[in-house]
């Protein structure tokens, strides 16, 4: 059964239902579909799902912590339905030692399905690929660092149009240093660490990597971490890091972040100088536990970044506030923020975008901002007349606050005004247990 839901200019997302069409006074509906659960026969938790979409083969793939390790599923009908899931080879054992996936389509159609591995003592990512539309995957490689207890986190993998593979990380030379801030209810931040924003490639299908190159500045101890990527039809690679600010280099102790935007136009071996996106609105707190950052692109080659800040209101009780800014110029230049949600509780923000056709993004978050529990939402924006709706609820149901969805969630444009969304939610229906769902979501914009 498909949802329209008709949301207005201004006011809080409406409650779903399935009437007869209704305009918006906007002149914009979303028309959701049917919501799939795609975790239902993976047991224990399903969280922290990455999606990638082939519009042209009508292939959408998601990826997740769940399945004793890393699942895998993938739609062969542009994502109104999804197959069985598989363990991603190479991460079978449990999500503790297989964290963080990612997942990514070549031009020739091989998929990379990437995730952080913790074995022996050190943590690097692992990428397997699959040359059969994400049916089997007969290729792993890991890419092993040359430090003996090394610290790794969170890894985003894009290829080029010349399939080139790029994977980023999250890399320290030294494990002990890193010192964390967990949440009851999330996962982890890093109170200390010599954390630094790294690269590596492959020219080979996945087969060998390159040495790492780093991304932020300041290597070994630059601040940087969780830095998406995504590569123009150009070949040049744009990045969107989390940059905190090493205050002593024996501690390791951090300020808080901002977000920085840098590209390079041979491969990763160089960066252009780091450019702080939306520093006005304040900072990323160190205490921040889900995965914060995300870029993306245009049919017109327009970039789009959103993040959320952490920050105090007048009173000083503390929010939390989502931002989107866009670039017209390859980055070289970002547009005054505009926030995202309707509210800025001090709750997660978790904020992703999907480029459209020229001028339009698509962007979604997942938040516990409804006293209901979680819930993901989308909003259209333009660059010439801004937002083009409220904020509109696309999950069905509402998640438990205290069960972590994971710290990421899908979305891929898949077509113009066609939207692919996946998320982790403990519903009602599922208990105290997180599983992943899905849904298509048509986005009608009058002129």
């Amino acid at each position: 059964m498909a949802l329209l839901v008709s949301v207005a200019l201004a006011g809080l997302p409406v409650a779903l239902a399935d009437p007869a069409p209704a305009l918006a006074s906007s002149g914009t509906t979303y028309t959701v579909g049917a919501v799939t659960e795609v975790s239902a026969s993976c047991s224990g938790q399903n969280a922290e799902v990455e999606q990638a979409a082939d519009p042209n083969a009508g292939y959408v793939y998601a990826t997740w912590m769940g399945c004793n390790g890393i699942a895998f599923a993938r739609s062969a009908d542009g994502g109104r339905s999804f197959g069985t899931p598989i363990s991603v080879p190479g991460s079978v054992g449990s999500n503790v030692n297989a964290w963080d996936p990612a997942v990514a389509i070549a031009p020739d159609g091989t998929v990379y399905a990437a995730f952080m591995i913790a074995k022996a003592s050190q943590w690097y990512p692992v990428v397997a690929a699959s040359f059969d539309h994400g049916a089997t995957f007969s290729q792993v490689s890991s890419l092993i660092p040359p430090d003996a207890k090394n610290w790794g986190d969170r890894d985003f993998i894009a290829v080029g149009p010349d399939g080139t593979v790029y994977v980023t990380w999250d890399y320290g030379p030294e494990r002990t240093s890193v010192t964390y801030l967990c949440s009851s209810g999330g996962s982890c931040a890093f109170a200390t660490g010599d954390l630094n924003a790294v690269i590596q490639r492959s020219t080979d299908h996945g087969k060998t990597w390159s040495a790492m190159s780093d991304i932020s500045p300041g290597f070994p101890a630059s601040g940087g971490d969780s830095a998406p990527l995504l590569v123009e039809p150009g070949g040049r690679i744009d990045v969107l890091y989390q940059g905190y600010q090493i205050t002593n280099t024996t501690t390791y102790a951090m300020n808080p972040a901002y977000s920085y935007f840098t590209s390079s136009t041979d491969q990763g071996r160089t960066w252009s100088a780091p450019v702080a996106v939306g520093p006005g609105e304040g900072t990323m707190s160190l205490a921040e536990w889900w995965i914060d950052g995300d870029i993306a692109m245009d049919a017109g080659g327009n970039l789009y970044a959103t993040w959320d800040t952490q920050g105090t209101n007048p009173d000083g009780s503390p929010n939390d506030t989502g931002w989107l800014s866009f670039s017209t110029d390859h980055g070289l230049h970002w547009s005054v923020p505009v926030q995202v949600a309707a509210d800025n509780l001090n709750v997660p923000h978790i904020t992703e975008a999907a480029g459209g056709g020229a001028g339009i993004a698509y962007v979604g978050w997942l938040s516990d901002s409804d006293p209901s529990g979680y819930a993901q939402y989308l909003r259209a924006f333009s660059i010439t007349r801004g937002w083009l709706s409220a904020p509109v609820r696309i999950s069905d149901q509402f998640g438990d606050p205290s069960v972590w969805p994971g710290d990421t969630f899908g979305i891929s444009a898949l077509g113009p005004g066609q939207v692919e969304l996946s998320w982790g939610s403990a519903t009602a229906a599922t208990g105290k247990k997180s599983q992943i769902f899905a849904t298509t979501v048509a986005v009608s914009s009058s002129p």
